[in-house]
Parts: C-alpha cells; sequence; structure tokens
C-alpha cells in the first residue's frame, strides 16, 4: 500500500474546497472553507435548462474547477493540471503523484464511487486521493460522504471516464504554495471585486442576478415540467440545501467568507456586503422550503411565493454585489 504521510483526512461542506483544503494543509497553509471558496471567487449562479434535462437546474457556485483555477491564479500557487483520455495515463498521473508523497485532487463522476450510496451522476464532483493498493484508492470526500474514505479502482476509473454534464477528460491535479506567495489575506479585496463584477455583468442571462430573475419568472411553472412533482420538486430543494452546498445554495459559505474577512477589514462596504449576504442566505433556504412544500402538495401558490422571493434575491444579490465591487 501506498500511502501520502500527514495528511488531515477532514471533510468539510462542498468538494471542491474539501479538496483544495487537504492538499493545502499538507503543505501547512489551514485556510477556513468559507476562506477557500471566497478567494477562489467561487459564488455564482446558473439557471441551467434544456431538452435534454428531466428537470431545471439552479446552481449557486461557478462552473466545476473554475473556484480552483481563480484560487491559483489570485495566490500565486502554482497548479498542476493532467488530461489525459488515456485510462492507463490518467492513473499513471495520479499514482506519481502519490508516490512522491503529494496527495491529488481528481475531478470524476460520483455516481460510480462506492461510497455514495445516493446514485444520481454529477460529473463535476472533486476529491482528494491519498493513498492506494492493489485494489482500492483512499480518498478524501465531503464531510456528508464520510470525510476519509475509499472506493474500488475500477470504480474510480469509470467515475473518471464518465461523459456528460460538467465532465472533464480524466481530470487529475496538484498545488504547490511558493515561499513568495503573497499572504492569503492580502488577496481578499481582488477576488471578492472579481466575484462581484462577474455576477453583475454576466454574458446569458442565465447567469448571475439575471439568472436569479430568470429562475423567478420560470420557477412557478415548475408543477407543468414534471410527472412526478413529489420527487423533483424536493429533489431540486434538496440540492440547493444539502447537495454540497453548505446550505443555502452556497450563500452561507460567502455570508461566512465576508464575516472571517470583515474582523481583518475595516470596511464599511464589507458590512454592507455580509449583512445583506446573511438575508440572501436566509432567503434561500426558505425558498427551498416553498419548492419542497410545492412537490409535496402541488399547490402552485407555493411556487408563485418562491418566484416572488427570487425575484426580491435578484436585487438583494444585485445591490450587496454593487457595494462589494466597490472595495478598494
Amino acid at each position: 500500500m501506498t500511502t501520502v504521510e500527514d495528511i488531515d483526512p477532514r471533510g468539510t461542506r462542498h468538494c471542491e474546497t474539501s479538496t483544495l483544503g487537504v492538499l493545502l494543509r499538507h503543505q501547512g497553509l489551514d485556510l477556513s472553507e468559507p476562506m477557500l471558496f471566497g478567494l477562489g471567487s467561487g459564488l455564482s449562479f446558473v439557471h441551467w435548462d434544456s431538452r435534454a434535462m428531466g428537470f431545471p437546474f439552479l446552481g449557486g457556485r461557478v462552473k466545476p474547477f473554475e473556484l480552483t483555477r481563480n484560487l491559483a491564479a489570485n495566490l500565486g500557487w502554482e497548479l498542476d493540471v493532467r488530461e489525459t483520455t488515456s485510462p492507463r495515463k490518467a492513473w499513471e498521473n495520479v499514482a506519481a503523484a502519490v508516490d512522491a508523497g503529494r496527495p491529488v485532487g481528481l475531478q470524476l463522476d460520483s455516481y460510480h464511487l462506492d461510497h455514495f450510496s445516493t446514485k444520481v451522476h454529477f460529473g463535476g464532483h472533486v476529491v482528494a486521493l491519498y493513498g492506494y493498493d492493489d485494489h482500492q484508492a483512499h480518498l478524501v470526500d465531503t464531510d456528508q460522504q464520510g470525510g476519509a474514505v475509499s472506493t474500488g479502482l475500477d470504480a474510480l476509473a469509470r467515475a473518471r471516464a464518465e461523459r456528460g454534464p460538467m465532465t472533464a477528460r480524466p481530470r487529475s491535479f496538484t498545488l504547490a504554495v511558493p515561499r513568495n506567495a503573497p499572504a492569503p489575506r492580502s488577496r481578499i479585496v481582488p477576488a471578492v471585486t472579481a466575484c462581484a463584477d462577474a455576477f453583475l455583468n454576466p454574458p446569458i442571462a442565465d447567469l448571475g442576478h439575471r439568472g436569479i430573475a430568470k429562475a423567478g419568472k420560470l420557477v412557478r411553472t415548475w408543477l407543468d415540467r414534471t410527472d412526478d412533482p413529489g420527487r423533483d420538486l424536493p429533489r431540486a430543494a434538496l440540492l440547493m440545501e444539502k447537495g454540497g452546498t453548505g446550505g443555502a445554495l452556497f450563500r452561507n459559505l460567502y455570508r461566512d467568507f465576508l464575516a472571517e474577512c470583515a474582523e481583518s477589514l475595516g470596511s464599511a462596504r464589507l458590512r454592507t456586503g455580509l449583512g445583506l449576504y446573511a438575508e440572501a442566505a436566509a432567503g434561500w433556504t426558505h425558498v427551498a422550503e416553498l419548492i419542497t412544500t410545492a412537490g409535496r402538495t402541488e399547490e402552485e401558490r407555493y411556487l408563485a411565493e418562491a418566484g416572488d422571493l427570487l425575484l426580491g434575491l435578484s436585487r438583494l444579490e444585485r445591490g450587496a454585489m454593487e457595494e462589494l465591487s466597490r472595495l478598494t
């Protein structure tokens, strides 16, 4: 068995930040999960629907792996990404890192992993791999999925090779923190303003504050989008609250990031943004509750209320991001 020494297998709430935490703590850098999420400009919104989808999806963060790229670029860290269509080369990339004493991050489809009891395809899942033997790989996943877990090597290969929405060619990555890298807290303002600018100026109407407003109009029709409301609406709400988002569609994480920043930055704009995102987080949890109730009762009035609340959240988050975009 080959295992990286001195691993802190602490799972947290969101898969990508859990993995980043493992890779960074191994190098002696321990940042909170909200700080990792915020420094990676991770907050966003997407209303995703297409003919190929069985039901609409509401997402609350940037696309998979963009958070990691943002974080490395913002902090001046060395991000080594390996991608290949060869199953043999894909495993060699991983084994080489572990054999050299470094944990490695993987993007894959969680459906195939042995430790996932709920089998749902999600191609943007990220885990840290820190050891392997002839039959199993040893991983760190979120606390919800068990933290330190194991999966069969065949299952891992299938998870990495799966094709579909949000998947990548078998991708592995390592992070290195140079000695002369800037202090993380010195990069808070650029991370916040970059996140705010992207949220305020989305390229299409499905993203950012425009996407939330669009969802506010379309969520009212969700009972017409399914032949099983009692399954699809509560599942959509569950993904918002429990699907590795930290609750409130990632707004809890961003609220906590802003609160941590407010302790070290004496900024009135930052405190205003914090207050507005605390309000937004509570609103998103209420939206999820209304969607769940609509699915169970099949009463449109709950979706109408959720739609009105989403329109208000669009305005609320736009105001918060306008304040945060002016940080200096």
